[in-house]
């Protein structure tokens, strides 16, 4: 009996202590070689949707420069314009030019001359009206816009290619202080 004891003990202790694994190589190979599988699978979807290569290409232009055809800058408008909007008030140091073609630009000074008053008032009331942000912002997308479309409805059209004669509108200068009283 005592055989017997010994013979259960050993099993016992046997089946109580498990057997030590080392590390399950297998497992780490088969997760590594997934992943590299996945990594080539999704270079190749990026690459054959991704953008391709292009090259430009510039075509041969010639300039044709005709009498009148070159640029000129004239000025509209230099003066303070007062704001009102942010429940404080701002004055507004402006400077508005426009650039016209040579062939249209003393016609365009005619007119600028002979309607200062109505120019300067128009441009006082867009400001006046405009959100500080919009004067303040670097662009001045809408007081540009806003001057553009004032400018090319006096201006008129070219009578031979029925284009605006104001090429562009230029503001350079637009500073804003509070005004203290």
């Amino acid at each position: 009996m005592s055989g017997n004891k010994e013979e259960a003990k050993g099993a016992a202790e046997a089946t109580a202590e498990p057997a030590k694994k080392g590390l399950p190589i297998k497992m780490i190979g088969i997760v590594g070689v997934v992943m590299i599988v996945e990594a080539v699978v999704v270079v190749l979807i990026f690459s054959m949707i991704g953008p391709k290569a292009s090259q430009a290409k510039l075509e041969d232009v010639q300039v044709v420069s005709s009498e009148g055809e070159g640029i000129k800058e004239i000025k509209v408008v230099e003066d303070k314009f007062q704001n009102m909007k942010e429940g404080r008030v701002w004055i507004w140091d402006l400077s508005v030019a426009v650039q016209v073609k040579k062939k249209h630009a003393e016609k365009f000074e005619g007119v600028i001359k002979s309607r200062e008053g109505e120019i300067k008032q128009e441009i006082g009331r867009m400001v006046a009206n405009a959100d500080h942000n919009q004067l303040a912002s670097p662009d001045r997308e809408t007081l540009s816009r806003q001057v553009t479309a004032f400018l090319v409805k006096l201006g008129g059209m070219d009578e031979k290619t029925n284009e605006p004669v104001v090429e562009r509108v230029l503001i350079p200068r637009c500073r804003g202080f509070p005004a203290e009283f």
